[in-house]
C-alpha cells in the first residue's frame, strides 16, 4: 500500500477520496497533491488525466469546475496502466 501525502489546506472537491483509493493499490508508492490553479473551460465533474512523466512516476492533472490541481504519483506503472487504475478509482468513489 502506498501513502497519500497531505500537504495543503485546500484540494479540489472529491479529490482526496479518489487519491486514497489510488494509494491503496500495491503498484502505487506515493501520491502527492500539489498546486491548484485556475483554468479556462469547465469540467462539470472531477476528472484525472495522466500527463507528464516525472522521475519515478507521473504527473496527473485533476480538473473540476474551472480549477486544476497537479498530483504527483510515484509508481512503476506505465501511463496506460496508471490511467486505467485512476478510472477504476473514480468509478468506485
Amino acid at each position: 500500500m502506498g501513502r497519500l501525502v497531505i500537504t495543503h489546506s485546500t484540494y479540489l472537491e472529491g479529490l482526496i477520496p479518489v487519491l486514497r483509493r489510488l494509494a491503496e493499490n500495491r503498484a502505487i508508492d506515493t501520491v502527492t497533491p500539489a498546486v491548484i490553479s485556475r483554468v479556462r473551460g469547465r469540467a462539470p465533474e472531477l476528472r484525472l488525466r495522466v500527463s507528464t512523466p516525472i522521475t519515478g512516476g507521473w504527473k496527473v492533472l485533476a480538473r473540476r469546475g474551472s480549477s486544476a490541481q497537479e498530483v504527483f504519483v510515484v509508481t512503476a506503472l506505465e501511463q496506460a496502466g496508471l490511467q486505467g487504475l485512476i478510472e477504476i478509482c473514480l468509478a468506485t468513489t
